[in-house]
């Protein structure tokens, strides 16, 4: 009687591997058919139901869940126009994180991902609601942590977000006093300089550095952005930035 069992176990565990596989399939082919840095649903819809399914497997559900976080943003960012449906897609996102994070507390990669959507779910909801959630500290403590855990993650990705939440968040005496445009500087250099400088991190260090001043600097970076092909693997994303570096560009000059 067991062996039966013992098979049927072994074929749904095959089924669920192959949504993994699927998945990162279709999660690698996101910007098909994109115009722009407008990119469509099918596939990345594609790639989130299939992780929707290998998440259910033990084995599979932390790489699955940092996959499935990856599915949300880039769903809310690049696919979807509707404010209403951006916020339904980050806080999928952000509600899964906060429950994977929990569970696998050393994965730097899931911390990653969660402040990727988090970030994006408060642009979304706006500042007040940002600071009702605490969303500035989080981020801090979130950042400090994947740096502690892994600092090569996402090419620096902990100094990065370190360095952006220390950049986008307001100083507020006696409420939110950490936040500094120096740090800001200290943490992006960092993160330029740790693994592949990624187009995100030059534009948010080309503003820090700006605010600071130093104008040649800031006009540089945001030049070597505009001027870098996008990457073949992230190329609706890369768009995105190299058109966000222009807007600085007319901005600084």
């Amino acid at each position: 009687m067991m062996k039966p069992i013992i098979y049927l176990l072994f074929l749904i565990s095959f089924a669920f591997s192959s949504d993994f596989d699927n998945g990162i399939s279709f999660y690698n082919a996101r910007a098909e058919n994109a115009i722009g840095t407008k990119a469509q649903a099918k596939n990345i819809d594609q790639a989130i139901r299939h992780f929707e399914k290998a998440i259910k497997i033990e084995a599979l559900e932390e790489e699955a869940a940092v996959y499935l976080l990856k599915c949300y943003y880039y769903k809310g960012t690049y696919v979807l126009a509707d404010e209403e449906d951006r916020k339904a897609e980050y806080n999928k996102g952000k509600a899964l994180a906060e429950k994977m994070v929990a569970k696998y507390p050393n994965s730097a990669a899931l911390r990653y991902w969660y402040l990727t959507c988090l970030g994006k779910w408060s642009e979304v909801y706006g500042i007040l609601m940002a600071a009702k959630e605490g969303v500035a500290d989080l981020m801090k403590e979130h950042s400090e942590k994947i740096i502690e855990l892994d600092p090569m993650v996402e090419h620096g990705g902990g100094y990065f977000m370190l360095g952006a939440v220390h950049f986008k968040s307001p100083y507020i005496p006696f409420i939110l006093s950490w936040p500094d445009n120096d740090d800001a500087i200290i943490w992006l250099l960092k993160a330029k300089i740790t693994g592949h400088a990624t187009p995100i991190q030059k534009n948010y260090l080309a503003r820090a550095l700006y605010k600071d001043g130093k104008e040649d600097e800031a006009i540089r970076l945001v030049k070597e952005v505009i001027s870098t092909p996008p990457s073949p693997s992230d190329i609706v994303e890369e768009r995105f930035e190299i058109e966000e570096a222009k807007t600085l560009l007319n901005d600084f000059e």
